[in-house]
């Protein structure tokens, strides 16, 4: 959700801030005030690619922020920033630190849906559609959905593994020779794993086992030896006690002192130990030299690394089984490839019968909206149509579409294909509202979206807007004043300026929004206009509190 926008120098604005609301925020004023200017500043914040060209004129950049809440988003708010000089270089921060214009496409950007004629709309992919369908069918087709993603993964597994058993069988005939060679030279050594890092542990110590005897036996002696350390030490704390009868000083002195005494009999005894435990054994020295040696042979000839090692092992003692039983080999990875197949079938069927269920019942709800909007006998189908087994993907076995059927007596086609922008307005208004909190988009921003809408229908849109904005943000660009009296905040662009032209941006309460909702009625404030501006005002916000 959008919680507050700031845009600085974006075409003809100058500086301008809206906070919009969490319901339904409109923006209205005369064509070529700079509506635009407020969109282009949305897209920026959505993570869209950046128009030097949108610069206003004598300024040096354009400066575009935006504080956002919403689930996936920081508790606390998100803050994008958006700078872009009119050279052409941008800026983008996220949170105060720098980041990466796809960042922001991915995080704030996902959340907005900028719904306008000439945009590229999610609704407008096909690729969209299936996961439409899924959102608002929820668990009828999440389970199957699940299932077929895992058959899916899991047979193209089997199918890469079956491809890789195939090649290594057409070649081990060229690679066995080599790979025998490889088999047998490590098999002679047969390294085990972990072996490698005891002996590098385990042998510096074998090896200088003689100077670690001495210096251990030579510690013990110089602390616990007569007239050792512990001696003088235990000596000193016996003087000090008795000192202390005249000075209680030194008592905390012998009593510190015989700490230290006892780590240092801790650490002799340490020591002692140590010395007995060394073993000094030439002949497993020897062994374990030896065996040094060798594993250092087969990292040299495989390596760098012990799991190098292993894995040439492994791979070598394929092709020899490979040339060996390479038939057999193929048949089983076969075999496995045709039950993930018939498993995935499976799957896909279980899949295409949830959706082809949910299906109808999506259809209706859009059509029940779309009724509402004044689309007579319009109507819009999912259709859902089973692809080739090579063209299948992880999202399902079949490609699901809205078709759009102009009217009862015409054929469906498809939704991309409408060429009215005010069809395709509504419809998208409809199919928004169909999915409510099914749909991962929390801000709707509608551009045009009463394009040649009116009488009846501009109530019935606005009403629907109305509706919407129970479960999303909404901010409508409007020319409707049908539209405008339904929103729970009001904007109002103007531009001033002759010479040096400047777009504002001013939130309208009370009487200036009764004026603007006037104007939007008749062009002019008469009398008349004003009184029935207030009415509309009021129905509106009886109509709101009903909803």
């Amino acid at each position: 959700m959008i919680d507050e926008l700031h845009a600085q120098d974006v075409a003809l604005i100058r500086d301008a801030t809206i906070r919009p609301a969490a319901g339904l925020t409109v923006l209205t004023g005369e064509t070529g005030t700079g509506k635009t200017a407020l969109l282009s500043a949305i897209k920026l914040l959505m993570g869209e690619r950046a128009d030097a060209g949108a610069v206003r004129e004598g300024a040096d950049a354009l400066v575009v922020e935006g504080r956002f809440f919403g689930e996936g988003l920081d508790p606390d708010g998100c803050v994008v920033r958006r700078r872009v000089e009119a050279a052409g270089r941008g800026r983008v921060e996220l949170d105060g630190r720098m980041a990466s214009v796809r960042e922001v496409a991915e995080g704030v950007g996902a959340t907005i849906d900028l719904c306008g004629q000439h945009e590229h709309q999610r609704l407008m992919q096909v690729s969209s559609h299936v996961g439409l369908l899924d959102a608002w069918a929820g668990d009828g087709v999440a389970g199957a959905r699940e299932a077929y993603a895992a058959a899916f993964a899991a047979a193209r597994e089997a199918a890469a593994e079956l491809e890789r058993v195939r090649e290594m069988s057409r070649t081990a005939g060229e690679r066995l020779e080599e790979a025998s060679f490889a088999l047998r030279r490590i098999d002679e050594v047969s390294p085990q794993e972990g072996e490698l890092e005891e002996l590098e542990r385990t042998l510096p110590r074998a090896e200088h086992a003689e100077q670690l005897l001495r210096c251990t036996a030579a510690g013990h002696e110089a602390l616990s030896g007569d007239e050792g350390v512990c001696d003088t030490l235990a000596a000193l704390v016996s003087e000090l006690k008795g000192a202390a009868a005249y000075d209680e000083r030194l008592g905390a002195f012998a009593s510190q002192l015989e700490g230290s005494l006892i780590d240092v009999e801790d650490l002799s005894g340490e020591l002692r130990s140590y010395a007995d435990s060394m073993d000094f054994d030439g002949e497993r020295l020897a062994e374990m030299q030896e065996r040094m040696s060798a594993l250092n042979g087969l990292l040299r000839a495989f390596g760098p690394r012990m799991e190098d090692v292993l894995a040439r092992r492994e791979e070598a003692a394929e092709v020899v089984s490979a040339a060996e039983n390479g038939d057999e080999v193929v048949r089983r990875a076969s075999e496995a490839c045709e039950r993930a197949e018939g498993e995935l079938a499976r799957c896909a069927d279980a899949l295409d019968a949830a959706r082809a269920k949910a299906a109808p019942h999506l259809s209706a709800a859009i059509c029940e909206q779309m009724a509402c909007l004044e689309m007579g006998t319009a109507a819009v189908e999912v259709a859902q149509e089973r692809l080739p087994r090579a063209e299948w993907t992880a999202t399902g076995p079949s490609r699901v579409e809205l078709m759009y059927r102009p009217a009862a007596s015409m054929s469906a086609r498809p939704l991309r294909k409408i060429a009215s922008g005010g069809e395709i307005s509504r419809v998208m208004l409809a199919c928004k509202v169909v999915l409510g909190e099914a749909d991962e988009t929390e801000t709707l921003v509608f551009d045009e979206v009463d394009a040649g809408v009116g009488g009846a229908t501009a109530v019935a849109l606005a009403q629907v807007l109305a509706r919407l904005a129970r479960t999303h943000q909404v901010i409508v660009v409007t020319h409707l004043a049908q539209v405008a009296v339904m929103g729970e905040c009001h904007y109002l662009v103007s531009k001033v300026g002759d010479d040096a032209p400047e777009t504002l941006i001013e939130e309208i309460e009370g009487d200036e929004r009764v004026a603007e909702v006037a104007r939007m009625l008749s062009g002019d404030q008469t009398q008349a206009s004003l009184e029935h501006a207030r009415e509309m005002l009021e129905e509106a916000s009886r109509i709101r509190e009903a909803l």
